[in-house]
């Protein structure tokens, strides 16, 4: 028998309000971008099905549906493959809430959490040689008060490799200097973490926060009204300095060089330095060690020391193949 159909609406809503925010108490950004992913779907269900989102039932969302949904988000709306997977993961989420609200539609769930991600070619990781840091790292004019920030700013997250969330939601109270030095932040998933300080990085924080709080600011690295400088700021103002720096660095004129890029440099010094994959995981906040093992396929380096390593082969003899069947033969003469 055919379960009777139920409203959408109260599912959606009690899933955000009860089980995203009350019981998991996921980040603002999670809340976010499940929204927006909802909000497609509630879109593409208005234009497909000619109903309102609110009269929705849960039947008509069944995997055949999601399917042809995803299917819009690629061809129609241009979105990559790892954003369709975004969108689907949401989707997924919400289906898991609503088999322990709704058991009676178990079957219609269960096909919906059996549609696969897809698989896409994932690029290699870019980042910053210790001569390109460098570089930036002289870019800013630190006699202003502008450049004296920027530099400290960038020195920390080459250093520390923190998320771009993460480093401008810093505050003044997150630095611990003296024994131990450290910052203290809350990475993903609400999770937080103590990142050490290098002794030049402590010296240059140490004379940063000697600097007056501009207009009572908390913020680590405030804007020039004192308060948090935006994603767009730092994406600029690194901008700013790689221009400046590929003057006397040219091989960062070839490069696009972003926050998360900073990121990957930090990574990459750690790596090279000889730390293992399982402390750099730790280091930057990896849920998973298979994220981090994606810097062991980018760092050149690392594998030609292995092939160093192996021995060579001993010279052979170069013989003629020769077949010793006539079919073999027939093949070859082929």
């Amino acid at each position: 028998m055919k379960p009777v159909g139920c409203n959408l609406a109260p599912l959606v809503e009690r899933y955000f309000t009860e089980r995203l925010i009350r019981q998991q108490n996921v980040s603002a950004n999670t809340i976010a971008s499940y929204r927006d992913t909802f909000r497609l779907l509630l879109k593409f269900a208005k234009e497909r099905l000619r109903k309102d989102p609110s009269a929705l039932t849960l039947d008509e969302l069944d995997a055949p549906f999601i399917g042809a949904f995803l299917t819009d988000l690629e061809m129609n709306r241009g979105t990559s493959v790892t954003t369709r997977n975004l969108r689907l993961t949401a989707i997924r989420s919400f289906f898991r809430f609503v088999s322990f609200e709704e058991p009676a539609h178990s079957a219609l769930i269960q096909r919906v959490l059996a549609i696969p991600s897809k698989r896409h070619d994932k690029r290699e990781v870019n980042f910053l040689t210790r001569s390109e840091i460098e570089a930036v790292l002289a870019a800013p004019d630190r006699v202003t008060w502008i450049g004296h920030r920027d530099h400290t700013l960038l020195l920390l997250a080459t250093q520390t490799g923190l998320r771009l969330s993460e480093l401008t939601g810093l505050r003044r109270e997150a630095i611990h200097l003296g024994t131990g030095a450290h910052v203290r932040c809350v990475g993903k998933g609400r999770k937080e973490r103590c990142t050490p300080l290098t002794r030049y990085a402590q010296i240059a924080l140490q004379a940063w926060l000697k600097v007056p709080a501009r207009r009572g600011a908390i913020t680590l690295f405030p804007n020039l009204h004192g308060g948090q400088l935006s994603a767009d700021s730092v994406q600029s103002l690194l901008a700013k300095y790689v221009g400046v720096a590929s003057k006397t660095c040219p091989s960062l004129a070839s490069k696009r060089v972003s926050p998360h890029v900073l990121r990957h440099s930090a990574a990459m010094e750690l790596l090279q330095a000889g730390v293992d994959c399982s402390v750099i995981a730790l280091w930057l906040g990896h849920e998973s060690i298979e994220t981090t093992q994606l810097y062991l396929h980018a760092h050149l380096a690392l594998k030609e020391a292995a092939l160093a390593k192996l021995e060579p082969y001993k010279q052979c003899k170069r013989l003629r193949f020769r077949p010793e069947d006539h079919l073999l033969a027939f093949l070859e003469a082929l």
